[in-house]
């Protein structure tokens, strides 16, 4: 079961699609000097965990020059990755497809499997001003989600509406020590996506005929006895049915070959039925 290899880039989906939310979020700095000589600051966005960040700020050797670690900043990073039982669907079922590269044949791919991706996203800045202005253009967004499509498996056509939740918002004050310490204020902000995982694209041959044969059952005994002890009843013989020109038929002598009828065409059911008694 575990040998199949595949990939579907799916975690890597998700944490885009997490960052995008805030990949162009600008702030407007108002000039003391000129009030009409506004600063229009847009805030750079890294994939990276909040303790290097900080570790990379706090340890900057020169702390006196005008540009050091520029604030603001978001950082995000994926925390951790549970199953939601909540969500959990029949794992039996299976999603289907055509083949493009072969019309006799069916991809598909046993149901989605439901986890949660938890993510932390940090808003640093050096005064609660500029923090506020940027919080204040995320949380309108969250309601408390925001669902984003995406094409999860393209081979498999599978698009899907992604809820990102808002769980919660905290607000630290790093400042601590002398007048050389620089004061940092950092928002965290949690936040869960509800995606899906999907396992590995397999491939069938249609089934285009179907024999079945029918007994009559004894008047003494199990039914099953009769299987292989009593001449068959009934053949009945279905394939699927479509004229030359393209029109679904239930008559099979009107139907062109079932090797010809692919399953995206529009076919009907031919039966074939044989009495032997």
């Amino acid at each position: 079961m575990l040998g199949a290899t595949f990939y579907h880039s799916l975690i890597r989906k998700y944490t885009t699609m997490v960052g995008t939310l805030f990949n162009d979020i600008k702030i407007e700095r108002e000039s003391e000097s000129d009030p009409t000589n506004n600063q229009l600051i847009q805030v750079p966005l890294v994939y990276s965990p909040k303790e290097k960040v900080l570790a990379r700020y706090n340890q900057d050797p020169n702390i006196d020059r005008e540009f050091s670690v520029i604030l603001p900043m978001i950082s995000f990073e994926l925390l951790d990755v549970r199953y939601d039982v909540e969500r959990k669907t029949n794992q039996l079922n299976k999603i289907v497809s055509l083949d493009a590269t072969n019309p006799n044949k069916k991809k598909y791919q046993y149901n989605k499997v439901p986890y949660n991706f938890k993510f932390r996203v940090s808003v640093y800045v050096k005064n609660t001003e500029d923090g506020t202005r940027i919080v204040e253009q995320i949380l309108p967004y969250f309601s408390p989600d925001i669902s984003l499509t995406a094409e999860l498996v393209p081979e498999m056509n599978i698009v899907l509406d992604i809820p990102i939740v808002l769980d919660g918002i905290e607000l630290d004050d790093l400042y601590e020590g002398d007048f050389k310490t620089r004061k940092m204020f950092v928002w965290n902000l949690s936040i869960t996506l509800k995606g899906y995982l999907f396992g590995p694209v397999k491939s069938n041959s249609i089934i285009k005929f179907a024999n079945t044969d029918l007994y009559i059952a004894p008047s003494i005994g199990p039914i099953r006895d009769a299987v292989g002890n009593t001449g068959i009843s009934v053949n009945i013989q279905t394939t699927p049915g479509l004229t030359a020109n393209g029109t679904p038929t239930n008559n099979p002598n009107n139907s062109i070959s079932p090797d010809l009828i692919n399953l995206g065409d529009n076919w009907g059911f031919c039966q074939v039925i044989k009495e032997y008694i």
